[in-house]
This record gives structure tokens, C-alpha cells and sequence, in this order.
């Protein structure tokens, strides 16, 4: 029987490793401490240490490591022995547990239980472009089938508002007016100032070439009457209105509040959707109004830069819009109103029961309303076009 030893540590908190050769088994005798804070030989330096053995003119069959001199241990040791494991069975050679203490021997054992780089799962193949068409597909026609039973239980909910049977809070309906109405008015009024410098200057930049200036007006007039007051404004209470209101009611499913209204026998759409939806439909056409005047106001401040006077402003900016185009861009904010509502709240009550849903519905519903904004003013604009209104 032969004995190496590791060349110890100075620290005397450390661990060392004897390794003892009896027969075709080799042992190895863990003495000291091995645990975190103190020093002892790591795998590469172990496995050189039995390495440099097995390359002796002799068979070694099997390996076991004797822990009875081990005074301290710890996780750093239970994965150098897992380690230490899986070097020997890579090298065909019979790995003994039995000098182990119990708490690791029971601790390897469930390690052994599910092995690193074992899938749990296996694998799925990868779809093909027909099964990702078909998936689309698929999706596409359920969003349809949300958005079609979605605006039936609408239209149910305003019956029965017509009826006086539909069941929500007044203080909610006001709390909604006030949120969709005032607490909109600075950000709707910053950008709608903004819209009105930009379309002022892009036309300056071409009407100075023909030495028709006073023709911003015209241009500032028109633009946001008819579209960009409308449509800004839209955007804007998108982003702010229609996510918080997806955010609401899916927080609300989150908690299962949506369940207890049911369970209380209270219709959700009538207690949840319709005075979001009432409200925003009322404020959308005034903050639109309210955003063609500040941009109207903001045109002029570029205007000013040019030596257009106030009066002159006016005076081109009253004979460039009548009351129909006013009516054209109103028309378009009570369309955008009520889908910015319709989806904000969809979404909302299509979210799922997690944290990361709420922030899904909230991020489908801006989008949503973006798209659903952008393609009803184009088709909104090419059927007033096709009407000369």
C-alpha cells in the first residue's frame, strides 16, 4: 500500500487530500476543512493528482473517497465530488460512495436523480411555413371572433343604458370624464402646439418659394381641422388613456375582481366597460377641438417668424374653414374615441392571470388603437373625398 499527499496549506483552517493506492483501488482521504472561506485543492489539481497515477504500469478499477479525518464541509465539496464522479466514470472507472457522509450520499443520489444535460422536454421541430401560415391564420380569425363578440356585448350594455337596467357607478363615470377630459388637456395641448409649428414650416419652406407665405394659414387650417387635430389627439390619449385602461381591467383580472362582479351578479361590461367607453366618447370631440385652436395658435407662432401679422393670420385662417370642416375632424375624434375605449378595454378583459399579461394588454392595446386610428382615417378621408365633404 503506497500514500501520496497533496502539499499542504499553511492555513491551518485549509483542506488537504492524501491519495492512497491499495491494489486496483485508489482512495482518496479528505482531511481538514472544505468549506467556503478556507483553502483546499481544486478539481484540476485533484484530477492531475490521479492522473499522474493511472499512467503507472498498474490497474485501477475503482475509486472511493474516504472522509473520516473531514471536520468541516459544505455545497463547494458536494459538487468537487459530483465532479470528481463524472471524471472517473468518463475513464471507465468504478466510483464508491460509501465514505461519504449520509447528507451527501443522499444529496449525489438526487443529483444523480435528474443529471445535467438531461431535457426534461424534448425538443419540438421546428414549425413549417405552412404551419406558421396556418398558426396565423388561426390567431387571426380568434382576434376577429374577440373583436365582433366584443362590440355585441357593447351594443347589449347600451341597451340596457337605454333602458336604465345597466348597473355602474356615477362617481366612475365622472372620475373617467375628468381623466379622459382635464387630465389630458396639457399633454393634448404640447403636442398639438408642436403639430401646428411643424406643418407651418414645412410649408413655408415651399410656399417661400413662390412668395406665397400667407398661405400657412390655409395650410395650418385645414391640416388640423380636418386630420392632424383629430388624429394627434387620437394618438395621444392611445398611448395614455387606452393602455391605462387595459392596465385597469387587466390588474383587475389579475386579482379576480372581474369574477366576484360576475359571481355578484353584476354584468362587467356595464359596471367596467361602458362608463370608460361613455367617457372617452364625450371628450374625445372637445379635446379635438380644443387641439385644432392650439395648433391653429401654434401655426401663427411660425407664422410670426415670416412677418404674417395676427390680422392677416386670421383673417386667411377664417376663409380657409367653415364649420364642415370642423364637423369632418369631430366626426373622425368620436370614431377615434370609441376605439381607443373599445381597445383599450378588449384587451384589458382579455388578459391573462399574470403580472407579465398586464403588461402584454396594456402594449396590444396602444397598438391596437394606433392601427385601428390610422386605418379608419384612411378610410374615413377617401369616402369623405368620394362625397365632396
Amino acid at each position: 500500500m503506497s500514500s501520496e499527499q497533496f502539499p499542504p496549506f499553511t492555513n491551518p483552517r485549509s483542506g488537504t487530500v492524501h491519495l492512497e493506492q491499495n491494489g486496483p483501488v485508489l482512495c482518496l482521504r479528505l482531511q481538514g476543512y472544505w468549506s467556503i472561506g478556507n483553502a483546499f485543492p481544486s478539481l484540476t489539481e485533484i484530477t492531475q493528482l490521479l492522473a499522474a497515477v493511472l499512467t503507472r504500469p498498474a490497474s485501477h478499477t475503482s475509486l472511493e473517497i474516504n472522509t473520516d479525518a473531514l471536520q468541516e464541509w459544505d455545497s463547494r465539496l458536494l459538487l468537487l465530488v459530483r465532479d470528481i464522479r463524472a471524471w472517473a466514470t468518463q475513464r471507465g472507472i468504478a466510483f464508491s460512495d460509501r465514505g461519504l457522509p449520509a447528507g451527501m450520499q443522499r444529496l449525489l443520489a438526487l443529483a444523480s436523480a435528474s443529471p445535467e444535460g438531461r431535457q426534461i422536454r424534448p425538443e419540438a421541430a421546428a414549425p413549417s411555413f405552412f404551419a406558421i401560415i396556418g398558426g396565423k391564420s388561426l390567431h387571426l380569425l380568434h382576434d376577429c371572433h374577440g373583436l365582433f363578440s366584443f362590440t355585441g356585448l357593447i351594443t347589449l350594455s347600451y341597451l340596457r343604458f337605454l333602458t336604465g337596467k345597466a348597473q355602474f357607478l356615477r362617481s366612475d363615470f365622472l372620475y373617467f370624464l375628468e381623466e379622459c377630459g382635464p387630465a389630458a388637456l396639457p399633454i393634448v395641448s404640447l403636442i398639438a402646439v408642436l403639430i401646428g409649428v411643424i406643418l407651418a414650416f414645412v410649408g413655408a419652406v415651399q410656399l417661400q418659394l413662390f412668395g406665397a407665405e400667407i398661405y400657412i394659414a390655409n395650410l395650418v387650417a385645414l391640416g388640423m381641422t380636418r386630420e392632424m387635430g383629430a388624429m394627434m389627439a387620437a394618438i395621444i390619449m392611445g398611448g395614455r388613456t387606452g393602455a391605462a385602461f387595459a392596465a385597469q381591467l387587466g390588474t383587475m383580472q389579475v386579482n379576480e375582481e372581474i369574477d366576484a362582479l360576475q359571481t355578484m351578479g353584476i354584468d362587467p361590461i356595464d359596471f367596467l366597460v361602458l362608463p370608460r367607453l361613455t367617457s372617452l366618447l364625450i371628450m374625445m370631440p372637445l379635446l379635438a377641438l380644443w387641439a385644432d385652436l392650439i395648433g391653429i395658435a401654434g401655426g401663427f407662432l411660425m407664422a410670426m417668424t415670416l412677418d404674417i401679422s395676427m390680422v392677416e393670420y386670421y383673417n386667411q385662417t377664417i376663409n380657409a374653414v367653415n364649420l364642415r370642416h370642423f364637423g369632418v375632424g369631430l366626426f373622425k375624434a368620436v370614431i377615434f374615441g370609441y376605439l381607443i375605449a373599445f381597445s383599450g378595454c378588449l384587451r384589458g378583459m382579455q388578459c391573462g392571470r399574470s403580472a407579465s399579461a398586464v403588461g402584454t394588454a396594456a402594449t396590444s392595446a396602444v397598438v391596437t388603437a394606433i392601427v385601428f386610428i390610422v386605418v379608419s382615417d384612411a378610410l374615413m378621408t377617401v369616402i369623405f373625398k368620394i362625397m365632396k365633404i
